[in-house]
């Protein structure tokens, strides 16, 4: 995945586990040699001797003790994967990156009217209502297909539009999904099967943010 611009400054990017150790010797050597580890639970930060840094966030945290970045991010884990857009949801459970199980659907949820007065307002109804609908399937399909395999998972991942998440947060049959999702929550396209393929690749990388001194 690209590169993005994050808050605050610098650029995020995904790196696949087996690629992690390769990616900071080619930091250190880009950047004149590494002058300071600081490693803690949830957070890995490496600087460079012209002051740039990299900032990895631990996943499925905490960092176990004595164990490095790497090794614990390529620990092989089942995660549950639950992507949710107003056009569409997506859930799976995949092991190692590869899907197990999994059940997609697409709505219809129609864009913003130009229109004004009660046309406008019929529209927005109607719009909610479909918005309603798509959400209502989208946390029947995560109950019906997640929540009953919880115990045999080792870790959450959502994706998706984050409002619609907030929105499924409070279908309390959901509360044991999401107590246990990561922290990160994964940009993806509208949810497919391929989408899904790829975000059960990407949750299992380590997202590193990178500052210039």
């Amino acid at each position: 995945m690209k590169p993005r611009e994050v808050a605050g400054g610098g650029r995020a990017v995904e790196v696949p586990p087996e690629r992690l150790d390769g990616f900071f010797a080619r930091f250190a050597e880009r950047h004149g040699g590494i002058t300071a580890t600081e490693t803690a639970p949830f957070e890995v930060r490496v600087t460079a001797a012209d002051g740039a840094s990299a900032t990895a966030t631990v996943p499925f945290g905490p960092l176990p003790e004595g164990s490095s970045l790497a090794a614990h991010a390529l620990v092989p884990r089942r995660i549950a994967l639950l992507l949710v857009r107003l056009g569409g949801h997506s859930v799976g459970i995949a092991r190692d990156g590869r899907i197990e199980v999994s059940r997609t659907d697409r709505h219809l949820v129609q864009g913003r009217s130009a229109a004004g007065g009660w046309s406008q307002q019929r529209f927005a109804r109607r719009r909610a209502g479909q918005a309603r609908h798509a959400l209502q399937d989208a946390a029947k399909d995560a109950f019906e297909v997640l929540v009953p395999r919880l115990s045999a998972v080792d870790a959450v991942v959502l994706g998706g539009d984050r409002r619609a998440l907030d929105e499924l947060r409070e279908d309390r049959r959901l509360a044991p999904l999401f107590a246990r999702a990561e922290p990160r929550v994964l940009d993806v396209g509208d949810p497919s099967y391929a989408v899904l393929e790829d975000a059960a690749a990407r949750a299992l990388s380590v997202q590193v943010t990178l500052r210039d001194g």
